[in-house]
């Protein structure tokens, strides 16, 4: 199953990651390891809540003026 994973640079370092199909997050201090800890976060939602997939999110980027 693919799922999206959006990934932040944290405040203190390393990475907040998100997988917005199940609104389960986690964090790590490399990408690599932010994945990983979002990969099992996820998996272990799953197994209480299983998602019926309908196929693949729309991920874009929009814009909005600075304040200043």
């Amino acid at each position: 199953m693919e799922l999206t994973a959006v990934l932040i640079p944290a405040e203190e370092g390393g990475y907040l990651a998100y997988n917005p199909e199940t609104g389960t997050a986690s964090e790590g201090e490399s990408i690599d390891e932010a994945l990983a800890n979002l990969r099992e976060a996820t998996s272990l939602y799953l197994e209480e809540f299983p998602l019926a997939v309908t196929g693949h999110p729309l991920v874009t980027m929009f814009s909005i003026p600075a304040h200043t």
